[in-house]
C-alpha cells in the first residue's frame, strides 16, 4: 500500500496497519503500556486488537484466544496484525488482563469511544443496573467484583460502568455514574434499589427525567399507590368505569411459547401529597403470563413512579418504558452470562474479571451495531471472515 496516499483522517501503526482517527484502534492506542521495553514483542494496542478479534470470533478465555490467534497467524500479517509468524502465549493475555491494564482508564477510554457512537437524533432511555461478576469471586469468599453500568438498550451501547466497592452498595455509586452522563433529555430506569429522592433530584436538575419502581425499601411511597389503585382495580372488577384522572392501557403478545399481557394504569392524583421530589405520575403495571406449554398462569404487580407528566408520557409509552428497563437484562447481562461466558470464566487475579467485562461491553456493543440481534451468530460470522471483524476495529463509527 503507498502510505503517501492516506487520506487526513487516517494514520498507519508500526506495523503498518492504516487505521481511522476516531476508530476503536485510535481509542485503544491511547491506552498507556507500563511494561518495560526490554523483552516486550508485542505493543499493547496489538494484543488488544488481537483479544478482541478474538473476541469477535467466538472466543472467551485467554486459552481460547491463544489458540484462535494462533490458528491464523498467517492471514494475521498478511493483515498487518502481527509483524512476525510467533503469536503471543496465553499468559501473555493473562498478564495484560491481570496486571498491565488499568480498569479505571479502561473504562475512561471506553466510555468516550461508546458516547461518540451514541445516535442522538433519537430519544435516548438509559436503563441502570448492577452485576456481580461471578467468575471472580475466590475461593473462601462470597463476593468477587461487581460493577453498575448504564446501558442504552436500544443502540446496544454501555455508556459508563463502574465497579462498586465490597463495602458499599450501587445506591452509593448510582449518582456519580450518572454524572458521567449527559442527562439532557434523557428517561432513567432503574429498579427499585435505585429509587432514591436524591437520585431522583439529580437527574431532574441535570434536565432528565426518571422512572422508579416502587418496592419495599420504600415501603411508605409503595404504600401510597397501592392505596390509591386499589378502588379503581375493584371497580373495574365490578364493570365501573375509571375514575376521572385514571388512564389505562393493555398489551398483549405471543412469544417463546407464552402470552403476555401487561396493563398499566397511570394517575396524576398523588402528585401534590405523595412526599417524593418531582413526581409526575404513579403506575400500577398488572403482568398475567399463560404458558401454552404447562397450562399455567402467573400474575405479578408492580408499582412506580415518574417525573414524566402525562403530556410527555401517556400510559401506552410508559408501559413501553417499563418493557425497556428489562433491556439491560436481556440484552446487556444476558448476553454476558449465556454467549459470552462472563460467569464461567475464572478471572480471579488482579483486575482480569474487571477488563474482560469491559472487552464483553465492547464485543456486543460492535456486534449489534451491524445489525445483529443474535450475538451467537455475528460471532460465527467474524470467526469466519476476521478481515470484517478487523475493519469493525480500524473504522471510524
Amino acid at each position: 500500500m503507498d502510505y503517501n496516499n492516506l487520506l487526513p483522517h487516517q494514520e498507519v501503526d508500526e506495523n503498518g496497519l492504516v487505521f481511522e482517527l476516531e476508530s476503536l484502534y485510535a481509542y485503544l492506542a491511547k491506552v498507556k503500556d507500563p511494561r518495560d521495553k526490554r523483552g516486550k514483542q508485542y505493543s499493547l494496542v496489538t494484543l488488544l486488537v488481537l483479544m478482541v478479534l478474538a473476541k469477535l470470533g467466538g472466543e472467551d478465555t485467554p486459552t481460547g484466544i491463544t489458540d484462535w490467534v494462533t490458528g491464523r497467524r498467517e492471514l494475521l500479517m498478511e493483515l498487518k496484525v502481527l509483524n512476525r509468524a510467533k503469536a503471543p502465549c496465553h499468559m501473555t493475555y493473562r498478564r495484560v488482563l491481570q496486571e498491565t491494564l488499568d480498569s479505571v482508564k479502561l473504562e475512561v477510554l471506553m466510555r468516550e469511544y461508546h458516547q461518540s457512537r451514541l445516535q442522538k437524533e433519537q430519544e435516548i432511555v438509559l436503563s441502570m443496573d448492577g452485576k456481580a461478576l461471578r467468575g471472580t469471586i475466590r475461593r473462601g469468599e462470597t463476593r468477587g467484583v461487581h460493577l453498575l453500568a448504564v446501558y442504552v438498550p436500544q443502540q446496544g451501547l454501555v455508556l459508563v460502568q463502574a465497579e462498586v466497592d465490597c463495602k458499599e452498595n450501587e445506591i452509593v455509586v448510582a449518582p456519580h455514574v450518572l454524572r458521567q452522563v449527559n442527562l439532557s433529555g434523557v428517561i432513567v430506569i432503574g429498579d427499585a434499589m435505585h429509587t432514591q429522592r436524591a437520585t431522583s433530584i439529580q437527574i431532574v436538575n441535570d434536565g432528565g427525567d426518571y422512572l422508579w419502581f416502587a418496592k419495599d425499601n420504600q415501603p411508605r411511597t409503595r404504600w401510597a399507590i397501592e392505596k390509591l389503585f386499589v378502588y379503581e382495580v375493584c371497580n373495574l372488577q365490578k364493570g365501573c368505569a375509571l375514575s376521572q384522572d385514571f388512564q389505562m392501557v393493555s398489551r398483549a403478545n405471543k412469544k417463546h411459547g407464552r402470552i403476555e399481557q401487561r396493563t398499566i394504569m397511570v394517575s396524576s392524583l398523588l402528585n401534590d401529597y405523595l412526599d417524593w421530589p418531582h413526581v409526575a405520575q404513579v403506575f400500577r403495571v398488572e403482568r398475567l403470563v399463560w404458558h401454552c406449554q404447562y397450562g399455567g398462569r402467573t400474575r405479578e404487580i408492580i408499582y412506580g413512579l415518574t417525573s414524566l407528566s402525562a403530556q410527555k408520557a401517556g400510559p401506552a409509552k410508559l408501559l413501553s418504558l417499563t418493557r425497556n428497563y428489562w433491556g439491560i437484562e436481556n440484552g446487556l447481562h444476558y448476553r454476558r452470562d449465556v454467549t459470552l461466558h462472563e460467569d464461567a470464566t475464572r478471572l480471579t487475579v488482579g483486575q482480569a474479571g474487571h477488563n474482560m467485562a469491559i472487552l464483553n461491553n465492547l464485543v456486543i456493543g460492535l456486534c449489534l451495531s451491524q445489525g445483529f440481534n443474535n450475538l451467537a451468530q455475528a460471532r460465527r460470522r467474524f470467526c469466519a471472515r476476521p478481515q470484517e471483524a478487523l475493519q469493525l476495529i480500524l473504522t471510524a463509527p
